[in-house]
Protein backbone atom coordinates (compact mmCIF):
# COMPACT_ATOMS: atom_id res chain seq x y z
CA UNK A 1 0.00 0.00 0.00
CA UNK A 2 1.04 3.55 -0.54
CA UNK A 3 2.09 5.62 2.41
CA UNK A 4 -0.78 8.12 1.98
CA UNK A 5 -3.34 5.30 1.90
CA UNK A 6 -1.99 3.75 5.10
CA UNK A 7 -1.95 7.16 6.76
CA UNK A 8 -5.58 7.78 5.73
CA UNK A 9 -6.67 4.39 7.06
CA UNK A 10 -4.85 4.99 10.35
CA UNK A 11 -6.50 8.40 10.78
CA UNK A 12 -9.92 6.93 9.98
CA UNK A 13 -9.46 4.12 12.51
CA UNK A 14 -8.26 6.54 15.17
CA UNK A 15 -11.26 8.83 14.57
CA UNK A 16 -13.63 5.84 14.76
CA UNK A 17 -12.04 4.64 18.01
CA UNK A 18 -12.31 8.09 19.58
CA UNK A 19 -15.93 8.44 18.44
CA UNK A 20 -16.93 5.10 19.98
CA UNK A 21 -15.40 6.01 23.32
CA UNK A 22 -16.98 9.47 23.52
CA UNK A 23 -19.75 10.11 26.01
CA UNK A 24 -22.64 12.45 25.28
CA UNK A 25 -22.38 15.99 26.62
CA UNK A 26 -24.75 17.04 29.36
CA UNK A 27 -25.54 20.41 30.89
CA UNK A 28 -24.56 21.10 34.47
CA UNK A 29 -27.36 21.06 36.97
CA UNK A 30 -28.27 24.48 38.33
CA UNK A 31 -27.47 24.85 42.00
CA UNK A 32 -29.59 27.65 43.50
CA UNK A 33 -27.26 27.94 46.49
CA UNK A 34 -24.36 28.99 44.21
CA UNK A 35 -26.22 31.43 41.97
CA UNK A 36 -27.03 33.80 44.83
CA UNK A 37 -23.46 34.22 46.06
CA UNK A 38 -22.77 37.92 46.74
CA UNK A 39 -19.59 37.95 44.65
CA UNK A 40 -21.50 36.48 41.69
CA UNK A 41 -24.04 39.31 41.93
CA UNK A 42 -21.19 41.85 42.00
CA UNK A 43 -19.61 40.13 38.99
CA UNK A 44 -22.87 40.43 37.05
CA UNK A 45 -22.85 44.17 37.71
CA UNK A 46 -19.13 44.77 37.02
CA UNK A 47 -18.71 42.65 33.90
CA UNK A 48 -20.25 45.20 31.50
CA UNK A 49 -18.05 47.90 33.03
CA UNK A 50 -14.96 45.79 32.38
CA UNK A 51 -16.02 45.14 28.79
CA UNK A 52 -16.50 48.88 28.21
CA UNK A 53 -13.10 49.71 29.71
CA UNK A 54 -11.49 47.07 27.51
CA UNK A 55 -13.24 48.31 24.36
CA UNK A 56 -12.78 52.03 24.98
CA UNK A 57 -9.34 52.22 26.62
CA UNK A 58 -7.18 49.10 26.44
CA UNK A 59 -7.81 47.96 22.86
CA UNK A 60 -7.19 51.40 21.33
CA UNK A 61 -4.09 51.79 23.55
CA UNK A 62 -2.75 48.45 22.35
CA UNK A 63 -3.43 49.38 18.73
CA UNK A 64 -1.56 52.66 19.22
CA UNK A 65 1.41 51.04 20.98
CA UNK A 66 1.93 48.26 18.44
CA UNK A 67 2.69 50.79 15.66
CA UNK A 68 6.09 52.43 15.20
CA UNK A 69 7.63 54.47 16.83
CA UNK A 70 5.59 53.61 19.93
CA UNK A 71 6.37 49.90 19.60
CA UNK A 72 10.07 50.58 20.03
CA UNK A 73 9.46 53.03 22.84
CA UNK A 74 7.23 50.64 24.81
CA UNK A 75 9.08 47.43 23.83
CA UNK A 76 6.09 45.84 22.10
CA UNK A 77 6.85 42.51 20.36
CA UNK A 78 4.66 40.79 17.79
Amino acid sequence: MRRETRKGIAITLLAAALSVGATPARADRDDPTESGHPLRVVAYALHPVGVLIDALIFRPAHWLVHHQPMATLFGHRD
